[in-house]
């Protein structure tokens, strides 16, 4: 067993089969499915953008936390700490801390930098938040961005994406390969394209340097938690 944690940057226990089957659920399924049809269904229904979207989040989640059990953990007896769901040594929490000021950094900086191109950073769930802010709404908000979002995009896209690119293309292919797709999935939102690849480089350095995708669970969400509250406030 600690031989296969030593390893895990160099070999893991997938073929490109299970590669193109999540890649397929992510981009067909998901995207081609979820996102432009189920959603104006949720929209229709709840008429409201942001419970419409935390729904179709919270759905996404399911969707492809099931396709990271049945397509690369079940079918070859594994358990979810080959995806990275194990536990990080304390001392970890430097790298949290300090990828986490990075991330914000970063962002603030490439956001500034955007916006003398008349980028917008506003989208349909911020301004449901904005125009009706309560305690629930927050709530709902917080939990969407902080909670759901981060900890299935981290098992799938780099507990397994990652992973799978580790072992074949290298750190360096591995990274920005990853934090590619992470920032294609976020279309339509082009405006925020450039902080999306940013983050994906962040996460992916921190399940690289801890081997857990926790930490970049954490940084996810605490990063996402503050844009949450800074929207609110603005």
């Amino acid at each position: 067993m600690e031989i296969k944690q030593m390893n895990w940057k160099e070999q893991d226990f997938w073929s490109w089969k299970e590669f193109i089957l999540l890649m397929l659920l992510e981009f067909v399924f998901v995207i081609g499915c979820i996102k432009f049809f189920v959603k104006p269904i949720y929209l229709r229904w709840l008429d409201n953008d942001l419970y419409a979207g935390t729904l179709t989040g919270l759905t996404i989640a399911i969707i492809l936390l099931l396709g990271v059990y049945f397509i690369a953990l079940y079918p070859k007896k594994l358990s979810w700490s080959e995806v990275g769901v194990k536990p990080f040594a304390v001392k970890e929490w430097k790298i949290i801390i300090l990828f986490s000021i990075i991330l914000m950094v970063g962002a603030v900086i490439i956001v500034v930098l955007t916006s003398f191109l008349g980028n917008s950073w506003e989208n349909s769930k911020t301004e449901a938040i904005q125009q009706n802010v309560t305690f629930f709404t927050v709530l709902i908000a917080f939990i969407s961005a902080a909670v759901i979002s981060p900890i299935y995009e981290e098992i799938f896209y780099r507990g397994f994406l990652y992973r799978w690119l580790r072992t074949r293309t290298g750190f360096t292919g591995a990274i920005l390969i990853s934090s590619l797709i992470f920032t294609i999935v976020h279309i339509p939102a082009y405006n925020a394209m450039p902080v999306n690849f940013f983050s994906g480089i962040i996460f992916a350095l921190a399940y690289e340097r801890t081997g857990s995708i926790w930490p970049s669970v954490i940084i996810h969400g605490l990063t996402n938690g503050i844009m949450v509250l800074l929207t609110i406030s603005g």
